[in-house]
């Protein structure tokens, strides 16, 4: 049934138009989309924000809510991302969520964590969010003018985490 979903999912992703980078300079707030990848859910419960993308095609990775007007974008070196997927479930309990939030000074970024680029997937180039220390990438597709697709992609680990982010100013 996962396998199925996340088929699903890949197929629709992978419809999608592409979009340039230049398009996404902003600030974007994201949410998942349930496809059966084991960190379903994790970012929410933790009050993921979403990303930052910069004029210079650097990005902020993850954004998270520290309090109503403020966000606090997250080194995701300080992630050790074997252990957050085997741990996922431990990751939607209301005790991650206390917990993340006293460790969200000790993980801030001191500056941008991923950069912005072209990459192929499918068989067609978009762009794609490339993470500094992290084997990650983040392979993004337009849904609408204020709406993007994106499918993050972790090297050696075939299970995709889809998310959707909506952009919230110019």
């Amino acid at each position: 049934m996962q396998a199925e979903l996340q088929k699903d999912m890949a197929d629709w992703f992978l419809s999608l138009k592409p979009v340039d980078p230049v398009e996404m300079i902003g600030l974007w707030k994201g949410t998942g989309f349930p496809s059966g990848h084991p960190l379903d859910g994790v970012l929410e419960n933790l009050r993921w924000f979403g990303k930052r993308f910069h004029p210079d095609m650097r990005a902020d990775a993850l954004l998270f809510q520290w309090h109503p007007e403020r966000l606090v974008a997250i080194d995701p070196r300080f992630v050790p991302l074997g252990l957050a997927i085997r741990l996922a479930p431990f990751g939607r309990t209301a005790f991650a969520r206390g917990l993340f939030s006293h460790l969200q000074k000790a993980f801030r970024a001191r500056g941008t964590t991923a950069a912005l680029e072209i990459r192929t997937v499918g068989q067609t180039s978009s762009a794609a969010m490339v993470y500094d220390e992290q084997p990650i990438i983040d392979h993004f597709r337009l849904v609408n003018a204020e709406t993007l697709a994106g499918m993050m992609c972790v090297r050696d680990d075939e299970r995709r985490l889809f998310l959707k982010l909506t952009k919230i100013d110019a």
